[in-house]
């Protein structure tokens, strides 16, 4: 049987923290990252570690996918330690955070490891996690350090 691409829709903090789980150890290209600013959008491509496969069964095989992450009705974007210049760098993904604004906008901020964050201001959280294409396999499980 062939495996679902996954899709996810968050409207909730809830429901972006779940979005933000599945992406935990994602890869992005600073190239493959775009403000929309006409459309209110923002657009980020990665290459998402599937953990829900690892936590299947300890036979199965460590698997990346190109996935979509895309936030709507944004009303501004703001990067800290990401070099706009060099597009080639790549980005650590870590967590999504949310907290309502004073004006009772959404601040999402996107981090990632290095201290590098993409700051979102948007009127309501819709954003959507969206697979492309098939799956690969990858040698490298990402390992994290208990504190």
């Amino acid at each position: 049987m062939k495996a679902k691409n996954l899709k996810l829709i968050a409207r909730t903090e809830d429901d972006l923290r779940v979005v933000s789980a599945h992406l935990q150890d994602s890869i992005a290209s600073v190239s493959d990252i775009a403000n929309l600013k006409k459309n209110k959008i923002f657009l980020m491509q990665l290459n998402r570690f599937m953990w829900e496969d690892v936590e299947k069964g300890v036979f199965r095989k460590n698997k990346r996918i190109r996935t979509i992450l895309k936030f709507e009705n944004v009303l501004k974007v703001v990067s800290k330690n990401i070099s706009q210049v060099q597009k080639e760098n790549f980005l650590d993904f870590l967590a999504i955070e949310t907290n309502k604004t004073r004006d009772n906008n959404y601040e999402m901020k996107i981090i990632f490891a290095g201290d590098s964050i993409i700051r979102i201001i948007s009127e309501v959280i819709e954003v959507t996690l969206d697979d492309q294409g098939a799956a690969w396999d990858t040698k490298n499980k990402p390992k994290h350090k208990v504190l």
